[in-house]
């Protein structure tokens, strides 16, 4: 909440190791597969891993086949805490896989034929 005022505390940028960056690349790749396997294949899944101000930051996007990109970015606060938990994992990837779709029917609401945007 202050994160631009000289009151809001310190933040520590996070390094990671060329290993923790792996493990982080890995953990997303499966958090993306797992969010291909609850969707349709017209549903494209891609995940990244940038660098943000305090350190790296993964995301995850889907494109649904019709409405917006839904995405969910996860930031380690702890270099010695980078894996996502199998339990987070599958929660993630519920999550977003829920999400895409509830963008296709809030898109399309009662019409059955999806239309391009």
């Amino acid at each position: 909440m202050y994160g631009n005022t000289p009151f809001g505390g310190d933040t520590e940028t996070v390094t990671l190791t060329t290993e923790q960056r792996h493990r982080l690349r890995e953990d997303l790749a499966n958090v993306a597969a797992r969010t291909r396997e609850l969707l349709p294949g017209e549903f494209v899944v891609g995940s990244e891993i940038s660098n943000g101000q305090a350190g790296p930051r993964a995301r995850i996007a889907v494109q649904p086949p019709v409405g917006s990109v839904v995405s969910a970015d996860y930031s380690p606060d702890n270099p010695d805490e980078v894996a996502i938990s199998d339990t987070e994992r599958d929660e993630l990837a519920r999550g977003i896989a829920a999400s895409a779709a509830l963008q296709v029917k809030q898109v399309m609401g009662n019409d059955d034929t999806p239309t391009a945007q």
